[in-house]
């Protein structure tokens, strides 16, 4: 397990095993519509700029939504690919969005040019689909998905976001659906956003179940945790309570010791 627990006061945070690389899985898809979204703020695309998604483009015997919801494929805007990339999680959607902006090769630039180092994404979900060592290519550490999740959400200084993508992101972040047990498991109503990464079960593991994300104390006050599971042979559900238990207990300290 990588873990990362900090607050907006410098200096108070904690790691366990903060800089072991660790699988992403789909957590790889908030880096990767940060580039989108950073792309249409240089004026390259626009959120209402329409994408064919063909047939072919949704591959089976993958995660997808969009597949679902359009087996013979659609047309849909930049800002609904995100919603579904970023906020579903759909891997057809994620690779659709690599091929927009150029490759994983411009998502690593992008991280790279902005000083956020130890992230390393490299290949698509086709590719990780097709051989199960694949997705340990795309890794990173607790400490660098940390850095980058909270210069995200502050958006301070040099910027990551316009304010109008920043609200956009953090929206469909606030509203995706996977992983509700997972960070926001145990906790009330007002974690402001995650970002979830989920592997398949190879011989009795699982390379990965992660969770990213900002939390609202009642104060108004916000924490962020970051919690990567990897090489695990407990089930789904039990990865999944070992994620709430870490956060419940982040929460139930600030709000005891900090809040």
């Amino acid at each position: 397990m990588g873990i990362a627990i900090s607050s907006d006061s410098p200096g108070d945070a904690l790691f366990i095993n903060g800089d072991t690389h660790l699988p992403m899985q789909s957590v790889y898809k908030f880096p990767i519509a940060l580039v989108v979204l950073s792309m249409v703020d240089e004026g390259k695309f626009k959120l209402d700029q329409l994408v064919n998604i063909r047939e072919r483009d949704l591959l089976p015997g993958t995660w997808s939504p969009i597949r679902e919801k359009f087996p013979q494929g659609t047309r849909m805007s930049i800002a609904e690919l995100i919603g579904f990339t970023a906020g579903e999680s759909d891997n057809n959607g994620c690779d659709i969005l690599l091929r927009l902006v150029g490759g994983a090769v411009q998502v690593q630039r992008f991280l790279e040019a902005r000083g956020f180092a130890d992230i390393q994404v490299k290949t698509t979900e086709e590719e990780a689909s097709r051989d199960w060592n694949v997705q340990f290519q795309n890794w990173a550490t607790a400490r660098a998905l940390h850095k980058l999740l909270m210069a995200a959400y502050q958006n301070k200084g040099n910027r990551l976001l316009s304010k109008a993508s920043y609200d956009f992101l953090w929206k469909v972040l606030a509203e995706g659906q996977t992983g509700m047990k997972r960070i926001k498991g145990d906790l009330p109503a007002g974690t402001w956003g995650h970002k979830t990464g989920t592997s398949g079960m190879n011989q009795g593991m699982m390379a990965a179940i992660n969770d990213i994300g900002v939390v609202r104390l009642p104060s108004g006050r916000v924490i962020y945790i970051t919690v990567l599971v990897s090489s695990s042979k407990e089930s789904l559900a039990e990865n999944e309570r070992i994620i709430a238990m870490v956060s419940k207990l982040a929460y139930d300290y600030y709000l005891k010791r900090k809040g």
